[in-house]
């Protein structure tokens, strides 16, 4: 067996849990999950903790271990709009129940409602955690623009600067860039830019 190091290590344990979700190969990982998990389920929807559970990913977005950065966890519902079938009659296709889709992700979701738990802080990024049947558990990494540390680490304080204030709430976090289709480029990709508004909402 190669050695690796601490964080690959983390992100291929991870791998397959998302590939295999109800069954991780390794036991004792299986058992802290689900015991993990009966904790989280009782515990509020946005809730500060304070140390990330995946390091790798958390590192991944700026995460340093000192003062000034801040790990919050969310947990959001899963499944569809439930919009409600309407009494009146008309054609099923014109119902409004079924094929509609949010405009935005769960996780840019899980962000804008971590972003207002604590509105001093601005969001780097967000990663998942574990779903069931009924939730999605992510992490989302802060940032606290006016602490000291932050302004004085030359790897993190463009956060510090007035444009990037709710940069989550604009779609400018990584899940929100994914979401407004901003990894495409050139061919296929000529509506996207520079929004959706200026191009008359024709990409979504």
């Amino acid at each position: 067996m190669i050695p690796v190091g601490y964080y690959k290590y983390v992100k291929e344990i991870y791998k397959g849990i998302k590939k295999k979700i109800k069954e991780p190969e390794n036991k004792d990982l299986r058992d802290l999950i689900l015991e993990r998990k009966r904790e989280w389920r009782k515990s509020p929807s946005v809730v500060r903790v304070e140390r990330p559970t995946r390091i790798d990913k958390a590192r991944q977005y700026g995460y340093k271990a000192k003062q000034g950065f801040v790990v919050a966890r969310v947990r959001v519902r899963r499944g569809g709009m439930r919009k409600p079938r309407p009494d009146s009659g008309r054609k099923p296709k014109r119902m409004g129940v079924k094929k509609i889709t949010p405009s935005k992700s769960i996780q840019r979701i899980a962000e804008e409602r971590a972003q207002r738990k604590f509105m001093n802080l601005e969001v780097l990024g967000s990663y998942w955690l574990w779903e069931d049947g009924q939730y999605k558990w992510y992490e989302v990494v802060f940032a606290d623009p006016n602490h000291p540390s932050i302004k004085n680490d030359k790897d993190i304080n463009w956060i510090c600067e007035p444009q990037h204030k709710h940069r989550v709430f604009r779609g400018l976090t990584p899940a929100g860039k994914k979401g407004r289709g901003l990894r495409k480029k050139g061919k296929g990709a000529e509506k996207v830019r520079p929004s959706l508004r200026a191009k008359g909402r024709r990409a979504k």
